[in-house]
């Protein structure tokens, strides 16, 4: 159930990056999408059992595997910072156009 429900926060995410003209809308779409896929890898990393090697005396068994954290930490500051470059364009954007849609500034656009 639960990898219904990231499924269709990635489809949410990916139908609205087509679907929509505005660019802010455009870029909240891609960062649905971004932390949809990233809850999946969580989903798929998570295991029940499994120890956080932590270094001790005692031993407790199967560790879990660190690196998919690491992946995971990553991909949140890479999206994070995609996201900053994306609205700094869009600002960008906004100071030569009256609008944010996309077919709009598609246009005007002269070369």
């Amino acid at each position: 159930m639960l990898e219904a429900f990231i499924f269709a926060t990635i489809l949410c995410g990916f139908f609205g990056i087509i679907l929509k003209q505005n660019l802010m809308m455009k870029i909240i779409a891609m960062d649905v999408m971004s932390t949809g896929v990233i809850a999946y890898y969580v989903k798929i990393s998570a295991r029940q059992g499994l120890f956080t090697p932590i270094f001790s005396k005692t031993n407790h068994g199967a560790y879990a595997d660190p690196v998919p954290q690491a992946v995971i930490l990553t991909a949140i500051v890479i999206g994070f910072s995609i996201q900053a470059l994306m609205l700094v364009g869009v600002m960008k954007l906004s100071r030569d156009n009256p609008t944010l849609e996309s077919r709009e500034i598609e246009k005007t656009y002269t070369p």
